[in-house]
Order: structure tokens, then C-alpha cells, then sequence
């Protein structure tokens, strides 16, 4: 009998034991995982930064203050509009056109357990920041686009309406598990749902404004000088460096096999790119346009967004080389339907968004005929909602106190009449 009891007690001790080293192995998995995905969070922040400059240097000297204006304010609107409304509207998510609203609270409910959340793969906290900084993005991308035409505030109320309500709504159609999450869409981290949605809200802010000023003329296409090569340069190359965290954090863990592989296919796809877009201009426009080499790198890494971890490194090269070249196609196209586009916004994200989203129907692991229309349904249902939601965002803003400048204020620039200070000054002594 007493046999029997030591026996009972060791057992109970060494269930003990191993629970508790579970709960600890847990724990640090936790805290391994949390860690990378606070580091990505980082790092995708840091795009804010490459938008500020690629828009700024793109863009006409007398615009920007302008632009590095827009650049500050959007992901800090964008990240406040996200607290109160968009995240809550995004997970959960909806089904359908319905969406489940959690209220205006952030913060987790009372059964909150870090261990449990995400599978243990982050917290709460982590989540939110990370998710907000990828909706700021979606914002971002429709600033240059719309650039050196725009009231300011007209586009910051578009600002908080697209980030607090149409980018979550769609959102939770995939990632939030609303409808096309069971139908079976995939988009790994966003060519459709950051990238193309912020691209046909674009679209629909080009469409209303209307060009610059003399940028159609004569039946040709005036080209307006940036004002800082250099500065366009550091801002691309800020924006491959973000990605890292853009694509690698959307593993959401930092599981090495998956994570390394996703940052060799982000990377080949961003080199391809950059070499589409130098070999698709130079046979269209006969020259070395380092324009389109800066914007194939962009192409590229949208276009691989959608399928990181489901391509092979030769299939990450081959969508980056053809969205390389599809970015200057699509350059040409918009030129030809007067549609200006300050920086080539659309293009990049929404042309390259959509082939890089396609893309997972053509290449990778999950390729084959039934994949490719449910990725093409997919495409149209967010396209047709987030364009006719920003049509009719900027419509309304329009019609209520009015969306562009006046023409001698975008003749003589934004920054003197709107900021009443200069990007550049030169003092000669």
C-alpha cells in the first residue's frame, strides 16, 4: 500500500513537472514569436517613411511640404481611425455585407489569455499595432497618386472614412473569416486586400480630380521634374526594407523555415522587378529610366505579396520580372486615358496587385484552374466595393467643400499657400 502511494505521488510530481515545463515552453514560444512580430510591426512603420520620400521626390519641389504633410498625418489618422472604429470592424469579421461591430472599445474582453490568443503566437497588443500600421498603408498609397491637386483636408476626411471603414469592412471578407475566407481566397499579405484596395481608391481620387495642370497638352504628355531623385532612391529602397516585415510578419510567427523562405521569394521578386522594369523601358522609351527601375522594385514586391510563401525562389523571380514590366505598360496606359497618377500609384499597386493575386492561380503550391477564378471573383468583389466606396467618398467630399486647389494655388505651389513655408530653400550670403 505504501508502494502503491509513493507511486501515485511520483506520478502526480512528474505531471506536475511536465505541465510546468509545457506551460514554460509555451511561454517562450510566446515571447519568441511576439518578439518577431514586434519587429515586423517595426519595420512596416518604417514604410511610412519610404512613402514620404519616394511621394516627396516624385513630386515638384513647390509641393513638398505638401506631401511630407500628408505623409505625417496619414498613418497617425490612419492608426487613431483604426483604434476607434476599424479593428473592431475587421476581426471578427463579417459575413457578407454584414459585419459584427465589437463597439469602440480597444482592449481585449475579460477572458483574454495571451497564451491562447493567435494560437500563442502574439498578443493582443501585437496585433493591433500590426494590423494598424498594414491599414495606414492602404491610405498612404493614395496620397501620391493624388498628389499636387488635393485640399488637404479633403484628404484627410477621406483618410478616416477609408481606413476606418472600407479597408476593415473588406478586410474581414478574408482575414477577419468572412465570406470569401470560406470560399477560398487566398492573399497571403495583401496584394488585393491592402494593395489593390488602396489602388482603386486611387483610381477613384485621380478620376475626380482630374490631371495637373498642363500635364495634357497639345495632345502630348508633360512630364513635371521631382524634386529629388536622391530622395525618391532612399525612399524605394526604405519600402524593400519594410517589406521584410510587410511579408515576413504576415507568417504571423516566427517559425524559421517559413519566415526565411518568405524573405528570399519578397526579395527575388523585388530584384526581378527592378530588372523588368529596366528592360520593358528601355525597349518603350529608349532610354535607362530609373523612374520605372524604382517603381519595378515596388511592382515586384506587390506582385509576390499575395503568394510569398507558396512560391519557389524561380517562381517569385518570374512574377517579379513580369511585374516589373507590367508597371510600365500600365504607366503607358494611364498616360493614354489621361488619368495622372504623380507617382505611379496605381500601377504599382493596383495593376501589379492584381496580377500578384492572380498569380497564386498560375504559380505555387495552391495553382490550378479553380484556384485562379476563385482568386479573379475575389479580385472583382473587393475591387468593385472599395472603388465605388471611394468614389463615393470623394463624390460627396467634392460636392461639400470642394476636393482641388485652385488653379493659381497649383500653379504657384501648396506649399506658400497652404503650409506658408518651402521644402527647399537655398540662402545665399
Amino acid at each position: 500500500m505504501e508502494n502503491e502511494i509513493l507511486h501515485l505521488t511520483s506520478l502526480a510530481q512528474t505531471a506536475t513537472a511536465v505541465a510546468d515545463l509545457g506551460s514554460q515552453v509555451s511561454q517562450t514560444l510566446l515571447t519568441t514569436n511576439n518578439v518577431w512580430m514586434m519587429v515586423a510591426t517595426f519595420l512596416v512603420f518604417i514604410m511610412h517613411l519610404g512613402f514620404a520620400g519616394v511621394e516627396a521626390g516624385f513630386t515638384q519641389s513647390k509641393n513638398t511640404v505638401n506631401i511630407l504633410f500628408k505623409n505625417t498625418l496619414t498613418p497617425a489618422i490612419g492608426l487613431i481611425s483604426y483604434a476607434l472604429i476599424g479593428f473592431n470592424l475587421m476581426y471578427p469579421g463579417g459575413e457578407g455585407f454584414i459585419v459584427n461591430f465589437a463597439g469602440f472599445n480597444l482592449g481585449p474582453g475579460a477572458d483574454y489569455d495571451s497564451l491562447g490568443y493567435a494560437d500563442g503566437g502574439y498578443t493582443y497588443w501585437t496585433d493591433f499595432l500590426f494590423q494598424g500600421m498594414f491599414a495606414a498603408t492602404a491610405a498612404t498609397i493614395v496620397s501620391g497618386a493624388v498628389a499636387e491637386r488635393i485640399k488637404i483636408n479633403g484628404y484627410l476626411i477621406f483618410t478616416v472614412l477609408f481606413v476606418g471603414l472600407v479597408y476593415p469592412i473588406i478586410g474581414s471578407w478574408q482575414w477577419g473569416g468572412g465570406f470569401l475566407s470560406t470560399y477560398g481566397f487566398y492573399d497571403f499579405a495583401g496584394s488585393t486586400l491592402v494593395h489593390s484596395v488602396g489602388g482603386w481608391g486611387a483610381l477613384a481620387g485621380i478620376m475626380i480630380l482630374g490631371p495637373r495642370l498642363g500635364k495634357y497638352a497639345n495632345g502630348k504628355v508633360n512630364d513635371f521634374p521631382g524634386s529629388s531623385v536622391p530622395l525618391a532612391t532612399m525612399g524605394v529602397f526604405l519600402l524593400w526594407f519594410g517589406w521584410f516585415g510587410f511579408n515576413g510578419g504576415s507568417v504571423l510567427s516566427a517559425e524559421p523555415e517559413t519566415v526565411s523562405k518568405v524573405l528570399v521569394t519578397t526579395s527575388l521578386a523585388a530584384a526581378c522587378g527592378a530588372v523588368g522594369g529596366y528592360i520593358m523601358a528601355y525597349f518603350t522609351f529608349k532610354r535607362l529610366d530609373l523612374g520605372m527601375v524604382l517603381n519595378g522594385v515596388l511592382a515586384g514586391l506587390v506582385g509576390i505579396t499575395a503568394g510569398a510563401d507558396l512560391m519557389s525562389p524561380y517562381e517569385a523571380m518570374i512574377i517579379g520580372l513580369i511585374s516589373g514590366g507590367l508597371v510600365v505598360l500600365s504607366a503607358i496606359a494611364m498616360d493614354k486615358l489621361k488619368l495622372d497618377d504623380c507617382v505611379g500609384a496605381v500601377s504599382v499597386h493596383l495593376t501589379c496587385g492584381v496580377f500578384g493575386t492572380l498569380a497564386v492561380g498560375i504559380f505555387g503550391t495552391m495553382a490550378g484552374w479553380s484556384q485562379f477564378v476563385i482568386q479573379l471573383v475575389s479580385i472583382l468583389a473587393c475591387g468593385a466595393a472599395a472603388f465605388a466606396s471611394a468614389m463615393l467618398i470623394f463624390f460627396v467630399i467634392d460636392k461639400a467643400m470642394g476636393l482641388r486647389v485652385s488653379a493659381q494655388h497649383e500653379k504657384e505651389g501648396l506649399d506658400s499657400h497652404e503650409h506658408g513655408m518651402r521644402g527647399y530653400t537655398i540662402v545665399y550670403e
